[in-house]
């Protein structure tokens, strides 16, 4: 069975379950700079390039990976999500971009694998793929509409080489995330395409829009319902939406979603909306009692945290699901729908 089957037939069973925010967890080991430089001789200050762990203190993914399956998860999301050749420019470490995405993704995949081994539940390793800090849609020049810091071409490449990379190292599925720009998003698919020629087999992804604003709109101005008809072309196994705000504030959107895309719905919000000093104060038992509704209103198959939530959020959150039935993929008309910022339907 391939491992897209493999996930739908889990999905089919019950509601997965993601697991939680990386950045917070890593902030909580309280490391130096010169732990997160290690000894790769790099010039540039390392602190904060939370990717670069797995070369230089790999037991800090692992340990994050291991507590958020001991705390029910079903997915562990890698630890890249600015492990790409723009993002990595920032430190210097542009150069050591395919070996932090094989070591991540093997770390994943060997607690992964550890814990399916204890119990004979599968677990599953999706390849963290972030929007990078350029976006295609919009310039960074006020006085240049036109502007742009990156091409096409350019940012293709250079996914297709972190998802190469990924999935040498053993990611089950891409997970394009937190995206912001929904032109980003297409170069991703692109280059996840492009690698499904170059491997002779396909590479599943999972897709997951940020909202920038409460009316439901990215950075590049979709709508919920605009990115789907968006990106629906590439047949994504879960499409969802995560970080953005807390779950309160996503609910009518993942409403939105859940009823038009004929996909898995994956949704992993914030945990709360920050304070003052940028710290999430939402308790587990918050979070999970409003992931608990959208369950039961028959809203998601697969749910998770992001910024600020924390294994005891997914422990919360998997008590909270557990024994509720996924929800089910509703049959879409086959009428053309098109988007630009908004939906466009004809009918059939």
């Amino acid at each position: 069975m391939s491992k897209r089957r493999e996930f739908e037939a889990a999905a089919a069973q019950r509601i997965l379950i993601n697991d939680g925010g990386f950045g917070t967890e890593i902030q909580a080991f309280r490391l130096s700079e010169e732990q997160f430089a290690g000894s790769l001789g790099l010039s540039y200050d390392q602190k904060g390039n939370n990717d670069i762990l797995a070369l230089t203190a790999p037991h800090v993914p692992e340990s994050i990976h291991r507590a958020y399956f001991e705390a029910g998860a079903d997915i562990a999301s890698v630890n890249t999500f600015s492990a790409n050749r723009i993002s990595q420019a920032d430190y210097g470490a542009e150069h050591l971009v395919r070996e932090i995405n094989v070591e991540s993704a093997r770390i994943a995949r060997r607690v992964a694998d550890e814990f399916a081994a204890r119990d004979g539940r599968p677990r599953f390793v999706a390849g963290s793929v972030g929007p990078t800090n350029k976006t295609l849609s919009l310039s960074p020049d006020v006085e240049d509409p036109g502007f742009r810091e990156i091409d096409w071409d350019f940012l293709v490449d250079v996914y297709r080489e972190q998802m190469a990379a990924l999935v040498e190292g053993g990611a089950d599925f891409i997970l394009i995330e937190t995206v912001f720009d929904t032109l980003n998003c297409k170069a991703a698919i692109m280059a996840a395409r492009i690698l499904e020629r170059q491997l002779g087999r396909e590479v599943p992804l999972m897709i997951s829009l940020t909202l920038t604003d409460l009316s439901g709109r990215n950075l590049s101005g979709h709508t919920v319902e605009a990115f789907w008809y968006a990106v629906r072309h590439a047949r994504p196994l879960t499409i969802g939406l995560n970080c953005s705000f807390g779950a309160a504030q996503l609910r009518p959107h993942v409403r939105s979603l859940s009823a038009i895309a004929n996909a898995l719905v994956m949704v992993y919000p914030n945990a709360g909306l920050p304070n003052d000093l940028g710290e999430y104060d939402e308790l587990p038992e918050e979070t999970a009692g409003m992931i608990e509704e959208w369950a039961q209103g028959g809203l998601v198959n697969v749910i998770g945290g992001c910024c600020g939530s924390t294994p005891a959020h997914i422990a919360a959150m998997a008590k909270a699901v557990k024994g509720l039935p996924p929800r089910q993929i509703p049959e879409i008309s086959p009428d053309m729908r098109l988007a630009g910022l908004e939906p466009f339907t004809i009918a059939a």
